[in-house]
């Protein structure tokens, strides 16, 4: 007979079940020899005997087991419905169903193929093979879900060879069970073969019946040495028992009662001995075939070790206790300390009798009691959004109070009810000090922002004043009645932008170039600002030493250092006084000047600033430059004056040195790195040579002007134009962009405004550099260099020009880079 497994798949259930019955219907015999013993099969067989096809398919798909007949080709006789219904399918063998299931196990494919290829010649077999059940997720994709188990039968079909009939069962609830059980029997042999104690059983003759991991490691025997009956219980015993006693006895009762418990010396691995106690039971063989023991062994010098170490760790907890850099104390229920350490004492200045006993809420300041009093009655601390134990901010009273972090821990008794608190304390006062200091700080830092943003609009503005101004000196000369007007003009906007070249170094933001400067006349600039900023009561005198050289500085930085120092000299004469800043010319040589033996030998440019304030006491000398130190009051300054001036000065390669005395006055003492004749004579020539260059200001080229304030933009064009340059203007960058589109003429210099609302300048530079990447670039601005210096790649076609500027320093800007 053919059997098709689509045929079967779609021909009526008589059908299939005719075909089932002519398929065994010759081979009954042998069919119940291969399937005795099988209770679902003897029913097919009678079913199948008495040809009621109907009812034998019925009765195969009322099985709630997976069923299938496969013929020797490989194609499915029939498979009862739960095949579909465990599977998802049908119309596979339960092999290939298996296989899928398997997930690739190489294992699981093995045995299932065996027992196949075994019915397929007549041999009936099972196995048991870990599958990985698919289930399907919530977004409608399967995966595959934990490990189950299925038992696998295959039974051949007599007189049709190659043809199978294949049972499947889920086991995975038995195997599941099994593993339950295999846990927790080798969870209980864990527990006895590593317990802190020794467990045996010896028989009649002293033969070790037992021995648990524990004992077998004190005693330093194998086990196979023990089980053998090679060593037997008297063996391990260091003491010799007395003649006649039985060899299940470890105690040498010698025919007297065999004692229940006793201490006995045993030998241990290392050839030594160890004391153990020993409590034993013995009892009969179940069959009457003897005496045996039942066994605990404690190890009393381990033991003993044990209480020793613990009196040490109890000595170690004590001198940490009472070592510990933190304030702790144990508050007993009623609030009373109970036990305090050093550290304790110490926050509350007094010593322990006078401490211990004591309500802790006498020693918490009155502001602070109240939240003190609600943690000791929760028996609790606050804590923090992740869970952990957050601190109590309290202050203890005392002279000075002292501030201070307090954490509440409760603790429990044997019992479980609560016995006390602990409670910690950390000395805060010196951290709330820095919080101020550091507050302080970002006051400042926010107010040399605002000021910061301030010069950048008044340079704007000034700009146009000082542009302007140049532009109306072009039509009226001297002689003219205008031109002094027009002098004035420029001179105090000049001024103005001193000014602002003053505030940017107050607020850190000028740009940072060091160039030969001379000191002489940085002091003569300064000079109407520092009398300003000491007021009347202050005599300022300034002595200037003679031919005095240059030194290589950023003027900005060196402003600064000398108005930090000015500013601290004036806090120091409150009642009025005398500043006096003297500079000359130093040669150190080798071995000169003991106090400035740091400094190596060389030419220097001495400043040195006098006042006859205060002084500083002696304990603050060496701290006098850390960041944050200060002796004024709160409020009054931020700490970092000094070590601003310490670090400008060490930058430029010099040294600063302080000599003071309470009462006496203070002197600081600059020495700076004098700048070498050679040097001076280069620097003369090339300004000499850029004197040359730029006496002819006038130029030709195509330059783009983007400025979205209109009165720069408005002088810079005309000054530019006047100079012979063709100019196009933009007010904003999204302008340029528009204007480069259009524009046919080649651009020769792109001139930017760096700060500009929407696209920006360095914004503005990269996108036009991508069409055009060796055009020159001019950025102008009355922010600083370094401001937008970080927004770009290192160029070295793109140049800054401060605001303010005047029309020959812009022009002369231009005619440079263009003939770069």
């Amino acid at each position: 007979m053919s059997f098709c497994l689509t045929a079967i798949a779609m021909a009526p259930e008589a059908q299939a079940a005719d075909g089932i019955s002519g398929l065994v219907g010759d081979s009954l015999p042998l069919l119940a020899a291969a399937l005795a013993g099988a209770v679902v099969a003897g029913v097919v067989l009678v079913l199948w005997f008495r040809r009621r096809d109907a009812l034998s398919t019925a009765v195969l798909d009322a099985v709630p087991r997976p069923r299938q007949l496969v013929a020797a080709n490989g194609k499915v006789i029939y498979a009862n419905a739960a095949v579909r219904s465990f599977f998802g399918e049908a119309r596979r063998p339960l092999p290939d169903l298996l296989a899928a299931e398997s997930d690739g196990d190489e294992e699981a494919l093995e045995s299932i193929k065996r027992i196949q290829a075994n019915a397929m010649n007549g041999i009936p077999g099972q196995t048991e093979v870990q599958v990985r059940h698919a289930v399907n997720t919530t977004n409608g994709t399967d995966k595959l879900g934990g490990p189950e188990w299925r038992f696998v039968a295959a039974y051949p079909i007599d007189r049709r060879p190659g043809s199978v009939y294949w049972a499947v069962d889920d086991i995975t609830p038995r195997r599941q069970m099994e593993q339950v059980i295999r846990d927790e029997q080798a969870g209980f042999v864990d527990l006895l073969e590593h317990a802190p104690i020794g467990f045996y059983s010896v028989a009649e003759d002293g033969r070790f019946l037992f021995a648990n991991r524990t004992l077998q490691e004190w005693l330093g025997v194998s086990q196979e040495a023990l089980e053998s009956g090679k060593v037997r219980l008297h063996d391990v015993l260091a003491e010799a028992l007395p003649e006649g006693t039985p060899p299940y006895d470890p105690f040498g009762a010698a025919g007297g009662e065999i004692a229940t418990h006793g201490e006995v010396m045993l030998n241990c691995g290392d050839g030594g001995v160890f004391k153990a106690s020993i409590n034993q039971d013995l009892v009969v063989g179940e069959n009457g075939d003897g005496l045996r023991s039942r066994s605990v062994v404690r190890d009393l010098s381990r033991e003993r070790a044990m209480v020793e170490a613990l009196e040490r760790s109890e000595e170690r907890f004590g001198r940490f206790f009472h070592e510990a850099p933190v304030g702790i104390a144990l508050i007993d229920p009623s609030g009373r300390v109970t036990e305090c350490n050093d550290a304790f004492h110490r926050l509350l200045g007094d010593d322990e009798r006078k401490v211990r006993g004591a309500p802790l809420l006498e020693r918490i300041d009155s502001e602070s009691q109240a939240k003190v009093l609600q943690a000791l009655e929760q028996r609790d601390g606050p804590v923090d959004s992740s869970g952990a134990r957050a601190p109590l901010e309290v202050r203890l009273s005392g002279d000075p109070p002292i501030d201070c972090s307090m954490y509440v821990t409760g603790v429990a008794g044997a019992d479980g009810t609560p016995s006390g608190i602990v409670a910690h304390f950390i000395d805060t006062s010196e951290q709330k000090s820095l919080e101020a200091q550091f507050a302080q700080s970002q006051k400042m830092q926010a107010v040399g922002q605002l000021a910061g943003g301030i010069a950048h609009d008044f340079n704007n503005l000034l700009t146009a004043m000082i542009g302007f101004s140049d532009l109306l000196l072009l039509r009226h000369r001297p002689g003219d009645q205008s031109f002094a007007d027009i002098m004035q003009i420029k001179q105090n906007a000049n001024r103005a932008a001193n000014l602002v070249r003053q505030l940017l170094a107050f607020s850190r933001q000028q740009t940072l170039q060091s160039k030969r400067l001379s000191v002489t006349d940085i002091l003569a600039e300064l000079s109407h600002l520092l009398r300003r900023l000491i007021g009347e009561t202050i005599e300022l005198k300034m002595v200037h030493g003679r031919d005095l050289g240059l030194v290589k500085a950023d003027q900005g930085q060196l402003e600064q250092v000398i108005i930090n120092l000015v500013v601290n000299a004036r806090d120091a004469m409150e009642d009025g006084g005398e500043l006096r800043i003297r500079t000359e010319n130093v040669a150190i040589a080798e071995g000169d000047a003991e106090t400035r033996a740091i400094m190596p030998a060389g030419h220097y440019i001495l400043i040195e600033l006098v006042d006859s304030g205060c002084g500083i006491a002696t304990e603050h000398l060496d701290r006098i430059f850390d960041p944050f130190f200060s002796t004024k009051e709160v409020g009054a300054g931020t700490g970092l004056g000094l070590s601003t001036v310490y670090g400008i000065v060490k930058q430029s390669g010099g040294y600063v040195f302080v000599d003071s005395a309470p009462g006496k006055g203070t002197t600081f003492s600059i020495y700076l790195p004098r700048v070498s004749e050679a040097e001076v004579a280069a620097a003369a020539e090339e300004a000499a040579s850029e004197t040359n260059k730029k006496r002819d200001l006038t130029g030709v080229g195509t330059l783009l002007l983007v400025e979205d304030e209109e009165g720069v933009r408005a002088f810079s064009a005309r000054a530019l134009r006047n100079k012979g340059y063709s100019v196009l203007e933009a007010n904003s960058g999204e302008a340029a962009l528009e204007l480069l589109k259009t524009q046919k003429d080649t651009i020769d210099l792109l001139v930017t405004d760096v700060v500009m609302p929407k696209v920006d300048g360095p914004t503005l530079v990269r996108e036009v550099r991508e069409k055009r990447p060796d055009l020159k670039v001019i950025f102008i601005s009355g922010y600083t260099e370094d401001a937008f210096r970080k927004k770009l790649d290192e160029d070295s076609d793109i140049h800054f020009l401060q605001k303010p500027f005047s029309l020959n320093q812009l022009a002369g800007m231009v005619k440079e880079v263009l003939d770069a």
